[in-house]
């Protein structure tokens, strides 16, 4: 594997799930971490964590990245103090379970700004310093859904259907400057993003339906280093969206339907 030993990597989200998981295993390599959260809490305690254990550089920045201004006040953060970002990490996301009606038009629409107006405006900055460079590396965090279009996450998935595209293309524009951009598609990872209850949780992963933060994060940079352009990490990735797709339309909307009356969205 590359070493990535005095690289500077930027993790969005990265104070818990996921994100802290890319923090400890891209710092437990040597690499220095820009943390950037809306956890202030945790802001205020997992940098210094994450540099006492693995003796790395860290900073922290406060960020509500599903304002429209986020992904400048990154880079104008980036460029006071003078840090080259190598490894760019898209991460922080949202999730929600209902149907569009007017009571969730602001989430909807948070959504829409955190995964898709953000990230992209980081990968054009950040991409753009990594041209000039010829050398970066850029992880986009889409899903499985991206594959499954589906009522009840339909922003979701479509916004993270919009990730996997972009990221495909940026992938050919930044390949030539040698800068590598990996879209990554989970399935269900045990993280709080869910707000799965225990006993479902610990059943998902008991039988392989939901994987660990630390399993994903592994296949994702070693993925990200070998400059695969999607990494699919287990079989469910494959086998659930074929099975999805053979559902006919009555099907899908007859469940759909059950949904709605069992959970009243």
């Amino acid at each position: 594997m590359k070493d990535i030993r005095g690289y500077n990597a930027l993790v969005t989200g990265g104070t818990s799930g996921m994100g802290w998981e890319y923090c400890c295993q891209l710092a437990a390599r040597g690499c220095n971490i820009l943390m950037v959260s809306i956890q202030e809490d945790l802001l205020a305690t997992r940098p210094a964590e994450l540099a006492q254990r693995y003796g790395v550089k860290t900073w922290s920045l406060y960020a509500d990245l599903s304002q429209e201004s986020a992904a400048q006040e990154v880079w104008d953060y980036c460029n006071g103090q003078h840090i080259d970002i190598d490894i760019l990490i898209n991460n922080a996301g949202m999730f929600f379970f209902h149907e569009i009606d007017e009571t969730i038009h602001d989430k909807a629409l948070a959504m829409v700004r955190l995964h898709v107006v953000t990230p992209t405006r980081l990968v054009m900055l950040f991409g753009e310093a990594m041209k000039a460079r010829r050398k970066g590396y850029i992880v986009n965090m889409s899903s499985m859904t991206a594959q499954l279009p589906t009522p009840g996450i339909t922003v979701y998935a479509a916004t993270k259907a919009y990730l996997k595209s972009f990221s495909k293309s940026m992938f050919f524009e930044l390949a030539p400057y040698n800068v590598g951009v990996t879209t990554v598609l989970p399935g269900a990872i045990a993280t709080p993003l869910y707000q799965m209850n225990d006993r479902w949780m610990k059943l998902g992963l008991s039988v392989g339906l939901i994987r660990t933060p630390q399993w994903l994060v592994k296949r994702a940079l070693r993925g990200m280093l070998r400059k695969r352009h999607v990494v699919r990490p287990g079989a469910m990735n494959y086998i659930v969206p074929a099975l999805i797709r053979l559902l006919p339309n009555p099907l899908e909307m007859s469940i759909w339907n059950g949904f709605r009356k069992g959970k009243k969205v």
